[in-house]
């Protein structure tokens, strides 16, 4: 951490796991069959962006997933349970860890998100732990559908740093995401990809900064 002043952390897979492959296997309990053709971690349908830069409203997302798996009669309510089940958990010790950081680093939140998925991430941050979100842990949090940009682009970035004043130099950008990274470093922001079974926990602690 020598040199770093301000860390932005992506949440996917950083802070709470998902995985990808649980809402292929939700898409199939719905007799969803050809799933990987338009939904995976590096290339999908054109409307996953569009939902994550708040371009297309939640009901207009909901019918075209309807005529992506030629399934008409989907409801809004299966196809958000199917959407949301990429959610796993936030590891024990997440939380304070960033707390933690807080006190000596500025923390910033930068995750792809949209609509739906926002309203489930609250949700479950209200019934888990009894928190209004995650904007505490931060000192400001980026959400693309709410920013109009999402990563890779160069743009969510750059305003990043422009608002906060930050030192791309100063800054290391966390992300589970290779194409993510290698925008953050055309910018001078240091970087670190995180890949499983490696957690931020672990970082920190080989770093001298251990969660309590």
């Amino acid at each position: 951490m020598k040199g770093i002043k301000n860390i932005i952390f992506d949440y996917g897979n950083v802070i709470f796991n998902i995985d990808f492959k649980q809402v292929q296997a939700a898409w199939a309990k719905l007799g969803v069959n050809n799933s990987a053709e338009f939904y995976g971690h590096r290339q999908q349908d054109p409307v996953f962006n569009l939902l994550e830069r708040g371009e297309i409203s939640n009901p207009d997302f909901r019918n075209r997933i309807r005529e992506l798996t030629h399934k008409p009669e989907l409801t809004d309510e299966q196809i958000d349970k199917a959407w949301n089940s990429i959610f796993l958990d936030i590891p024990e010790g997440n939380h304070e860890l960033l707390l933690q950081l807080k006190d000596n680093y500025r923390i910033f939140l930068l995750s792809n998100i949209n609509a739906i998925h926002h309203d489930y991430v609250h949700n479950y941050l209200k019934e888990q732990y009894g928190l209004d979100g995650n904007e505490h842990f931060f000192e400001k949090v980026y959400y693309s559908h709410l920013t109009g940009k999402r990563k890779p682009e160069r743009e969510i970035f750059e305003q990043v740093l422009q608002e906060n004043n930050l030192v791309p130099e100063e800054t290391l950008f966390i992300d589970d995401s290779p194409q993510h990274i290698a925008a953050a470093k055309q910018l001078g922001i240091q970087t670190y990809l995180m890949t499983a079974p490696d957690t931020i926990q672990q970082l920190f602690k080989r770093e001298g900064i251990s969660s309590t």
